[in-house]
This record gives structure tokens, C-alpha cells and sequence, in this order.
């Protein structure tokens, strides 16, 4: 048997979420609903102007093993942090959430990466993010023992409407999902409240949007929602249960603070009839 359903490598971020409302992101330059990469100077001067926030680890990838583990799934993650508070800080929360994470953090500067995140009242989220150790990761960070135990290794790809719009360059969402059909073996795209669409060759299989009674904070809707679909893909599911796991994933962490669910995700999709 495998040690690992499911092997995450990305940019291990602490993000700091604070509240704000429109006219901070014009005052301040920030583009809403984007994500921006920063430098040093720009990172100290929004946290600067940053009102009451929370820290909380982050990263996509890092997001979606902690969904994984949430599950019950097999998890390991690889990312870099740097040997000072707030790499502790996201080492902890990692380990806490059952996450194997064991990549060997960076002796001095850069500093751990963070991003700090404005959400607006209708729960949009303007990221800005300083990468700092993350760009430290390297081949000899990937532990081969780790690797080599990976489960299952696939073509998926996971986007939002824009994303795939943007990527194809047209307007037309209809289009774009035509041309990722053509281009992956499995593409998974989420629309918001419109739910999902997952396509694999001439399948096509609509998945609707998990109900909220309200919407707080979109931070790792989408990571969270790859986590449920993975989950579901390494225990043998079918894609329409694939989708459904994905979609309460996203659905639950959308209604809280922060981009990891602070509810157990395998008794909610158990109490579903999912699990």
C-alpha cells in the first residue's frame, strides 16, 4: 500500500486576514478580488495599515493537504519556510492538521513568505503576497521516500471560470471548457454559486454548489475544493462524488475566516452520505 494518497508541493504562506472595505483597496493600490506578488517595502507597508488580523497558514497546496488529511486521506506536503516565527507557526498547523511535513526550513533570510489578505463585506479577498523563503525550494527539498510511495500521478487540472477564459483568451466559457477538454484527462472547473463542471473526453458531469446560510470569506474555496475531489479520486469514487466532496470542502470553508476547514471534513461527508 502507498504512504501517501495524495503529495502536495507548493509555496508554504502564512496569510494574515484582516477586514477592510472598499475604499482601503483604493486608497492603497489594491486590485480587488487579485492576488499580487510584493516585495519586502510593500509587504511592511500594508501590514503597517493593516487593521485587527488573524494569522493562519496558507498556500494552495498546503491548503489542499490539510483538506486531504481532513478527510481521513494520506497527506504529505513539500514547501519551504525559514527558521523564525511565523515558519513555527505554519510547521504547527500543518503538523496539527496530520499532514506529513518535513521539509528541512531555511537558516536566515529570506523570512518565512506571508500574504496579507483584505476581505471585503461581501467576502471577496485581495491577496498580497511576499514569497520570500518559498523561492529557496529546490529538487533536493523533495524527499524521494516520500515521492516514490505517491499513490496515483494524473493529468487533472483545477481552475476557475476565469482562469480557463483567460487561459484560452476568450469570453466564452463554453469555448474555454471545449479547449481544456481537448488539452487534460480530467479538468475540474468551479464557478461560485454556479457550482462546478468536470470533464474528462466526451463525459461532462455538472456538480451544484454546496448551500451557505453566509458567505464570509472565499480564502481557499478553490484549494479546499481540490482537496474533496482528490480525496474522493484516490479512494476509487466516481467523478460525480468526486465533485460533491470538492463542492462541501469549498462550501464549509467559505462560511469561516481563513483558508483551512476547522471542521472535520470526513464527518461532515459522512453525515452527507457522501462518505
Amino acid at each position: 500500500m502507498p504512504d501517501f494518497d495524495v503529495l502536495c508541493i507548493g509555496n508554504a504562506i502564512v496569510d494574515i486576514i484582516a477586514q477592510c472595505d472598499d475604499a482601503f483597496l483604493e486608497t492603497n493600490g489594491i486590485i480587488k478580488g487579485a492576488m499580487n506578488l510584493i516585495d519586502t517595502k510593500r509587504a511592511e507597508l500594508l501590514y503597517s495599515r493593516m487593521g485587527p488580523a488573524i494569522e493562519a497558514s496558507g498556500g494552495s497546496a498546503g491548503n489542499t493537504a490539510a483538506g486531504v488529511a481532513s478527510f481521513g486521506g494520506r497527506a504529505a506536503f513539500f514547501g519551504k519556510v525559514s527558521n523564525d516565527p511565523l515558519g513555527e507557526i505554519y510547521a504547527h498547523d500543518i503538523h496539527a492538521q496530520g499532514v506529513a511535513f518535513d521539509t528541512r526550513p531555511l537558516e536566515g533570510q529570506p523570512p518565512t513568505a506571508r500574504s496579507m489578505i483584505f476581505v471585503t463585506p461581501d467576502g471577496e479577498r485581495s491577496m498580497n503576497t511576499y514569497l520570500g523563503a518559498c523561492v529557496e525550494l529546490g529538487p533536493e527539498d523533495v524527499e524521494a521516500d516520500k515521492a516514490s510511495g505517491a499513490k496515483v500521478t494524473v493529468d487533472i487540472v483545477f481552475a476557475n471560470s476565469h482562469e480557463i477564459k483567460s487561459l484560452y483568451q476568450t469570453k466564452s466559457f463554453d469555448e474555454a471548457l471545449a479547449q481544456i477538454r481537448k488539452d487534460c484527462k480530467i479538468a475540474a472547473v468551479t464557478r461560485s454559486e454556479k457550482g462546478s463542471v468536470i470533464v474528462r473526453g466526451d463525459e461532462t458531469v455538472v456538480i451544484e454548489a454546496t448551500a451557505i446560510k453566509e458567505l464570509v470569506d472565499t480564502t481557499g474555496a478553490g484549494d479546499l475544493y481540490a482537496a474533496g475531489f482528490l480525496h474522493g479520486y484516490t479512494q476509487g469514487r466516481n467523478l460525480k462524488t468526486c465533485g460533491d466532496l470538492g463542492s462541501l470542502a469549498a462550501g464549509l470553508v467559505i462560511q469561516q475566516i481563513g483558508p483551512r476547514p476547522r471542521q472535520n471534513l470526513r464527518r461532515e461527508a459522512e453525515g452527507a452520505g457522501l462518505l
